[in-house]
């Protein structure tokens, strides 16, 4: 069943940001997109030039609109526009409960405009009390605590703080901190078979396109929830799908520009069952000869690795891997798991038998091998954003 993604949130004239994110990452993640417009912005990479809130009643209504025909599977809340909406919105959602709601309490446009009065960000407490979760980044989550933010320890304080206060989970992103590193924490109420604190660490993307970073982040993480992903797992989804989103965009515009959400293709499998098939190795007898058809057939090289191994992609995400044929025999077929774990546990129980267990590899992937009744081998595998963007990939290729 296609999840029904309720996005109540802003829009961006630029298309970097707001609405217009937040549709094109439900789209690339499968859903349908339905929208509740709380204000209408004219703005571009530079900054945001106007702000027109839409009156709370028309907000609502188009809520309760699109409910009562189409239904709706999670909810996402970006800017709001005004108090009154938000306590509105507050009161409409707490009247649905157990419908996952992922709010992401924007409070400044990535150019530095102001998108929320004092009044508004009080009134973000009623929407954090009925939120599955909250995404601030760490001058919101300055601003949500009243607590400094320092360093880790702070944070996490004031996180706990949140958590403890509302009983509801807290993502902190990290993007804001300084470093090569951005981390971004969740934190959870504590309660039986929950973790209270996970934590991802990836190294952080150089580029400008920044525009939209948190709106598609928390659409995503409601997209996830929907199709019935742990909280953990939405959000570790989520990550993978901003990354990639953002190491593919073009320059566009003058300042912080918007992301390729429309260039995430295969990199994320929407199924825990149903494998993709996503990657192809075949042996090469004369490496070279092979690179100089591939590109003749209009593959983008990517990889080329000395004289044993290049990769290649193509218009829709899929590589195509060619490797010396004295390292490789046979070619080898990739197919992409949402939980790789899962779907080795699974088959294990059908009766087939795998020559390798699940294990990460040093090329950034997990992977687990078995082969088909003509003796193929068959990778089962998990990549993320290491399948198309490892350190090595040719980046002007």
């Amino acid at each position: 069943m296609t999840a029904r993604i309720l996005i109540i949130a802003g829009s961006d004239s630029g298309g970097g940001a707001g609405i217009q994110a937040d549709i094109k990452t439900a789209t690339m993640l499968g859903a349908h997109a339905m929208t509740a417009i709380t204000a209408i912005t004219a703005q571009n990479t530079m900054g945001v030039a106007a702000v027109h809130p839409v009156p709370t009643d028309m907000v609502i209504e188009q809520i309760d609109c699109v409910i009562r025909d189409i239904g709706v599977d999670a909810v996402k809340i970006g800017m709001i526009g005004s108090a009154k909406t938000a306590v509105a919105l507050a009161a409409r959602l707490g009247e649905m409960p157990g419908l996952p709601v992922v709010f992401d309490p924007v409070m400044v446009a990535t150019s530095g405009a102001t998108l929320a009065d004092d009044a508004t960000i009080a009134a973000f407490e009623q929407l954090m009390r009925i939120a599955t979760v909250t995404t601030p980044n760490l001058p919101e989550l300055k601003a949500l605590s009243g607590m400094s933010v320092l360093d880790k320890a702070a944070q996490r304080e004031a996180a706990q703080s949140l958590v403890q206060r509302r009983g509801r989970a807290l993502l902190v992103k990290g993007g804001h901190a300084k470093g090569r590193q951005v981390t971004d924490r969740l934190f959870q109420p504590a309660e039986p078979g929950i973790a209270p604190e996970v934590e991802w660490s990836d190294p952080r993307i150089d580029v400008d396109a920044t525009h939209g970073t948190g709106c598609t982040l928390s659409t995503a993480i409601a997209c996830e929830l929907a199709k019935d992903w742990s909280l953990p797992e939405a959000v570790a989804r989520a990550r993978r799908f901003v990354r990639i989103a953002m190491q593919d965009a073009a320059p566009l515009g003058q300042g912080h520009g918007p992301m390729a959400q429309q260039s995430v293709r295969l990199d994320l499998n929407q199924s825990r069952w149903a494998p993709m098939l996503n990657h192809v190795t075949i042996p090469a007898r004369d490496l070279s000869a092979s690179e100089h058809f591939y590109r003749l057939l209009g593959l983008r090289q990517i990889v080329r690795a000395d004289e044993r191994y290049a990769r290649f992609e193509s218009e829709g995400g899929a590589t195509l891997s060619i490797e010396a044929e004295e390292e490789l025999a046979a070619p080898v077929v990739f197919l992409e798991c949402g939980d790789l774990d899962l779907m080795v546990a699974y088959l294990k129980a059908q009766g087939m038998t795998f020559t390798q267990l699940p294990r990460d590899e040093q090329w950034g992937w997990r992977e687990a091998r078995l082969t088909d009744p003509a003796g193929n081998i068959v990778c089962l595998y998990q990549a993320g954003e290491m399948r198309r963007f490892p350190p090595w990939r040719l980046r002007d290729a």
